[in-house]
């Protein structure tokens, strides 16, 4: 895929978040032009605090009810632990959507699995299986929107560099026992799973990712014989159907074309 992702910058996380809910809403009319559902995946760290921004909470446009919300990736931890991505979610995110209407339906693990991470790699799988492929067979499941972050290692979701989970290809949703980032045990959808989405959003802030930033989108391992980091592997792998969500800070001293508005 020759087709080049979107890079945009923005001064403040206010206009950030403003054009976030406009990329947001023409996502979800386009997932409502395909099947009348919006199936989304979330990864923690700073995107759920981001997502609740006025604009998106207090939308007349957002049809809560048909939101179908998955887990990026997720810490083999009770629900309620502190290191878990659903509880994140709930209390910066799901807790603020006005509660007078419908509500999105969400798919957190399963704690009873707990014990095993690949029993609930597993489980978390035959949810996506049910949801993507109730009636027919497929091979990968296809996200309307994928809303991810990038450590400052590069990793997103719990793919990390250099891991042999960046290898997976048949898997939707895998385990792993190894982490380089605690909690060691977690689950993750793979990349394939990833960049078979019809849109992806990755967000980053601060200038503690201007260095990351630079390896992802200015390093050409390909002449350069670098290690390509997984958040280019996404670029690499989806092309323009990538979008990142930047402030300037995160992205002073990158070359690549930024844009300022959708």
């Amino acid at each position: 895929m020759t087709k080049q992702p979107s890079l945009y910058a923005f001064p403040d996380n206010p206009t950030l978040q403003q054009n976030l809910y406009r990329y947001i809403l023409h996502a979800q009319s386009d997932a409502f032009a395909r099947h009348h559902k919006f199936k989304v995946a979330i990864s923690g760290g700073s995107v759920p605090k981001l997502l609740a921004a006025p604009d998106l909470l207090s939308s007349r446009e957002i049809q809560w009810g048909k939101w179908e919300i998955f887990l990026a990736d997720e810490r083999a931890v009770p629900l309620t632990h502190a290191d878990s991505n659903y509880a994140l979610l709930r209390a910066e995110f799901l807790s603020k959507i006005p509660k007078s209407g419908p509500r999105p339906t969400v798919h957190p693990i399963d704690p009873e699995k707990l014990g095993d991470t690949q029993d609930l790699a597993d489980a978390y799988e035959k949810a996506l299986i049910g949801s993507f492929a109730a009636k027919d067979s497929v091979k990968l499941p296809m996200f309307d929107l994928l809303l991810l972050g990038c450590g400052p290692d590069g990793h997103t979701c719990s793919l990390f560099p250099g891991h042999g989970l960046l290898r997976e290809e048949v898997a939707w949703v895998a385990a792993i026992e190894d982490s380089p980032k605690p909690p060691p045990r977690r689950i993750t959808l793979t990349l394939p799973v990833i960049t078979h989405a019809l849109k992806i959003a990755f967000v980053a802030t601060g200038a503690g990712k201007q260095e990351v930033m630079r390896r992802i989108f200015d390093t050409h391992p390909d002449t350069e014989g670098g290690e390509v980091l997984p958040c280019a592997l996404v670029n690499l792998g989806a092309g323009d159907k990538v979008s990142w969500f930047c402030d300037l800070a995160a992205v002073e001293g990158v070359s690549f074309p930024k844009k300022s508005s959708l």
